[in-house]
Protein backbone atom coordinates (compact mmCIF):
# COMPACT_ATOMS: atom_id res chain seq x y z
CA UNK A 1 0.00 0.00 0.00
CA UNK A 2 3.00 2.31 0.60
CA UNK A 3 3.37 2.42 -3.49
CA UNK A 4 -0.14 3.23 -4.10
CA UNK A 5 -0.07 6.02 -1.03
CA UNK A 6 3.04 7.60 -2.70
CA UNK A 7 1.32 7.47 -6.19
CA UNK A 8 -1.34 9.52 -5.31
CA UNK A 9 0.49 11.84 -3.09
CA UNK A 10 2.19 13.08 -6.67
CA UNK A 11 -0.85 13.14 -8.54
CA UNK A 12 -2.75 15.26 -6.34
CA UNK A 13 0.75 17.80 -6.04
CA UNK A 14 1.04 17.75 -9.71
CA UNK A 15 -2.29 18.86 -9.61
CA UNK A 16 -1.97 21.64 -6.99
CA UNK A 17 0.67 23.07 -8.61
CA UNK A 18 0.48 23.77 -12.36
CA UNK A 19 0.97 27.08 -13.17
CA UNK A 20 -0.97 26.68 -16.19
CA UNK A 21 -4.64 28.38 -16.57
CA UNK A 22 -7.18 27.77 -19.43
CA UNK A 23 -10.77 28.29 -19.86
CA UNK A 24 -13.32 25.54 -19.98
CA UNK A 25 -14.91 24.96 -23.46
CA UNK A 26 -16.96 22.39 -24.23
CA UNK A 27 -14.68 21.24 -26.59
CA UNK A 28 -11.74 21.18 -24.06
CA UNK A 29 -8.85 18.71 -25.12
CA UNK A 30 -7.43 16.26 -22.65
CA UNK A 31 -4.30 18.35 -21.80
CA UNK A 32 -5.97 21.87 -21.25
CA UNK A 33 -8.61 19.71 -18.97
CA UNK A 34 -5.41 18.36 -16.41
CA UNK A 35 -4.05 22.00 -16.69
CA UNK A 36 -6.83 23.48 -16.19
CA UNK A 37 -7.57 21.49 -13.31
CA UNK A 38 -4.35 21.97 -11.52
CA UNK A 39 -4.46 26.11 -12.15
CA UNK A 40 -7.95 25.64 -9.92
CA UNK A 41 -6.80 23.49 -7.21
CA UNK A 42 -3.33 25.65 -6.65
CA UNK A 43 -5.61 28.70 -6.62
CA UNK A 44 -8.22 27.61 -3.85
CA UNK A 45 -5.65 25.88 -1.66
CA UNK A 46 -3.30 28.79 -1.56
CA UNK A 47 -6.39 31.41 -1.11
CA UNK A 48 -8.28 29.50 1.62
CA UNK A 49 -6.31 29.93 5.33
CA UNK A 50 -8.54 26.88 6.52
CA UNK A 51 -7.19 24.81 4.21
CA UNK A 52 -3.78 25.62 4.56
CA UNK A 53 -4.18 25.07 8.13
CA UNK A 54 -4.94 21.37 7.47
CA UNK A 55 -9.26 21.95 7.83
CA UNK A 56 -10.41 18.12 6.32
CA UNK A 57 -13.82 19.32 5.48
CA UNK A 58 -12.53 22.23 3.51
CA UNK A 59 -9.58 19.87 1.66
CA UNK A 60 -12.16 17.32 1.19
CA UNK A 61 -14.63 19.76 -0.27
CA UNK A 62 -12.03 20.90 -2.79
CA UNK A 63 -10.94 17.35 -3.73
CA UNK A 64 -14.68 16.45 -4.24
CA UNK A 65 -15.60 19.63 -6.31
CA UNK A 66 -12.53 20.44 -8.46
CA UNK A 67 -10.65 17.13 -8.73
CA UNK A 68 -13.26 14.13 -8.49
CA UNK A 69 -15.45 15.22 -10.93
CA UNK A 70 -12.97 14.65 -13.89
CA UNK A 71 -11.60 11.10 -12.66
CA UNK A 72 -13.95 8.00 -14.49
CA UNK A 73 -14.30 6.29 -10.96
CA UNK A 74 -16.59 3.27 -12.64
CA UNK A 75 -13.79 2.45 -15.26
CA UNK A 76 -10.99 2.75 -13.04
CA UNK A 77 -12.82 0.62 -9.79
CA UNK A 78 -13.39 -1.97 -13.18
CA UNK A 79 -9.86 -1.97 -14.39
CA UNK A 80 -8.51 -2.33 -10.74
CA UNK A 81 -10.57 -5.42 -10.15
CA UNK A 82 -10.24 -7.03 -13.25
CA UNK A 83 -11.90 -10.45 -14.14
CA UNK A 84 -13.62 -9.94 -11.10
CA UNK A 85 -15.50 -7.21 -11.97
CA UNK A 86 -17.71 -8.80 -14.13
CA UNK A 87 -18.74 -11.53 -11.48
CA UNK A 88 -19.72 -9.20 -9.17
CA UNK A 89 -23.17 -8.01 -9.44
CA UNK A 90 -24.70 -4.23 -10.24
CA UNK A 91 -24.92 -3.94 -6.55
CA UNK A 92 -22.16 -5.05 -5.52
CA UNK A 93 -20.52 -3.10 -8.61
CA UNK A 94 -22.15 -0.03 -7.60
CA UNK A 95 -20.73 -1.01 -3.73
CA UNK A 96 -17.29 -1.02 -4.38
CA UNK A 97 -16.64 2.03 -6.96
CA UNK A 98 -18.32 3.90 -3.94
CA UNK A 99 -15.97 2.70 -1.03
CA UNK A 100 -13.11 2.80 -3.59
CA UNK A 101 -13.78 6.56 -4.18
CA UNK A 102 -14.05 7.30 -0.52
CA UNK A 103 -10.75 5.60 -0.15
CA UNK A 104 -9.45 7.72 -3.03
CA UNK A 105 -10.49 11.02 -1.43
CA UNK A 106 -8.81 9.85 1.71
CA UNK A 107 -5.46 9.74 -0.07
CA UNK A 108 -6.00 12.76 -2.42
CA UNK A 109 -6.99 14.77 1.14
CA UNK A 110 -4.06 14.15 2.61
CA UNK A 111 -1.90 14.33 0.06
CA UNK A 112 -3.03 18.29 -0.53
CA UNK A 113 -2.47 18.62 2.86
CA UNK A 114 1.08 18.89 2.18
CA UNK A 115 1.44 20.62 -1.16
CA UNK A 116 4.63 23.07 -0.85
CA UNK A 117 6.76 24.72 -3.44
CA UNK A 118 6.81 22.20 -6.08
CA UNK A 119 6.14 22.82 -9.87
CA UNK A 120 4.75 20.89 -12.89
CA UNK A 121 5.74 20.75 -16.26
CA UNK A 122 3.00 19.58 -19.18
CA UNK A 123 5.27 17.94 -22.14
CA UNK A 124 3.45 18.26 -25.95
CA UNK A 125 1.09 15.71 -26.29
CA UNK A 126 0.52 13.21 -29.02
CA UNK A 127 -2.99 12.42 -30.18
CA UNK A 128 -4.46 12.16 -33.40
CA UNK A 129 -8.13 14.03 -34.64
CA UNK A 130 -10.56 11.28 -33.56
CA UNK A 131 -8.93 9.47 -30.55
CA UNK A 132 -10.72 8.84 -27.82
CA UNK A 133 -8.28 7.56 -25.21
CA UNK A 134 -4.51 9.58 -24.94
CA UNK A 135 -1.97 9.96 -22.18
CA UNK A 136 -1.01 13.46 -21.03
CA UNK A 137 2.36 13.50 -19.63
CA UNK A 138 4.35 15.59 -17.17
CA UNK A 139 6.99 16.10 -14.42
CA UNK A 140 6.90 17.09 -11.16
CA UNK A 141 9.86 19.27 -10.12
CA UNK A 142 11.30 19.59 -6.76
CA UNK A 143 13.48 21.71 -4.81
CA UNK A 144 15.09 18.88 -4.18
CA UNK A 145 15.92 16.20 -5.85
CA UNK A 146 15.13 14.60 -9.58
CA UNK A 147 11.93 15.63 -11.31
CA UNK A 148 9.41 12.80 -10.63
CA UNK A 149 7.29 11.47 -14.05
CA UNK A 150 3.42 11.97 -13.98
CA UNK A 151 1.60 10.30 -16.78
CA UNK A 152 -2.68 10.56 -17.05
CA UNK A 153 -4.77 7.95 -19.65
CA UNK A 154 -7.49 10.15 -20.17
CA UNK A 155 -10.48 9.04 -22.31
CA UNK A 156 -13.56 9.99 -23.81
CA UNK A 157 -16.81 10.09 -22.36
CA UNK A 158 -20.70 11.27 -23.36
CA UNK A 159 -19.69 14.17 -20.16
CA UNK A 160 -16.02 14.94 -21.90
CA UNK A 161 -12.45 13.77 -21.00
CA UNK A 162 -12.07 11.96 -17.74
CA UNK A 163 -9.11 10.48 -16.20
CA UNK A 164 -8.81 6.64 -15.45
CA UNK A 165 -5.35 6.00 -14.71
CA UNK A 166 -1.75 7.69 -13.33
CA UNK A 167 1.68 6.75 -13.91
CA UNK A 168 3.95 7.91 -11.46
CA UNK A 169 8.05 6.90 -11.76
CA UNK A 170 6.84 3.72 -14.23
CA UNK A 171 4.01 2.59 -12.19
CA UNK A 172 0.21 2.70 -13.06
CA UNK A 173 -2.32 3.51 -10.00
CA UNK A 174 -4.66 0.90 -11.13
CA UNK A 175 -2.17 -1.49 -11.55
CA UNK A 176 -1.09 -1.24 -8.53
CA UNK A 177 -4.09 -1.81 -6.62
CA UNK A 178 -5.07 -4.95 -8.57
CA UNK A 179 -2.44 -6.78 -6.48
CA UNK A 180 -4.49 -5.74 -3.00
CA UNK A 181 -8.14 -6.23 -4.99
CA UNK A 182 -7.16 -9.68 -6.12
CA UNK A 183 -5.49 -10.72 -2.57
CA UNK A 184 -8.46 -9.66 -0.95
CA UNK A 185 -11.20 -11.16 -3.42
CA UNK A 186 -9.67 -14.60 -3.08
CA UNK A 187 -9.99 -14.38 0.75
CA UNK A 188 -13.25 -13.02 1.20
CA UNK A 189 -15.17 -12.37 -2.46
CA UNK A 190 -15.98 -9.24 -3.35
CA UNK A 191 -18.15 -8.27 -0.18
CA UNK A 192 -14.78 -9.31 1.19
CA UNK A 193 -12.68 -6.38 -0.40
CA UNK A 194 -16.09 -4.32 -0.02
CA UNK A 195 -15.98 -4.43 3.81
CA UNK A 196 -12.13 -4.18 3.84
CA UNK A 197 -12.30 -0.76 2.20
CA UNK A 198 -15.08 0.19 4.13
CA UNK A 199 -13.72 -0.62 7.63
CA UNK A 200 -10.35 1.22 5.96
CA UNK A 201 -12.34 4.61 5.12
CA UNK A 202 -13.93 4.40 9.00
CA UNK A 203 -10.56 4.60 10.36
CA UNK A 204 -9.48 6.76 7.63
CA UNK A 205 -11.73 9.31 8.72
CA UNK A 206 -11.38 9.11 12.22
CA UNK A 207 -7.67 10.58 12.04
CA UNK A 208 -6.70 13.87 11.18
CA UNK A 209 -5.84 14.89 7.59
CA UNK A 210 -2.28 14.57 7.65
CA UNK A 211 -2.13 11.46 8.84
CA UNK A 212 -5.34 10.01 7.09
CA UNK A 213 -2.80 8.64 4.21
CA UNK A 214 -0.28 6.72 6.07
Amino acid sequence: MKLIKQLIAVATVAFATSAFAAPAPSAEAPDALVKRISSEVLETAKSDKDIQAGNQKKVMDLVETKILPYVDFQRMTSLAAGRYWREATPDQQKQLAAEFRTLLIFTYSGALSQVKDQTVDFKPMRSSPGDTEVEVRSQVNQARGEPIQLNYRVAKTDAGWKIYDINVLGAWLVEAYKGTFASEISKGGIDGLIKTLSEKNKKLASKPLKTAGK
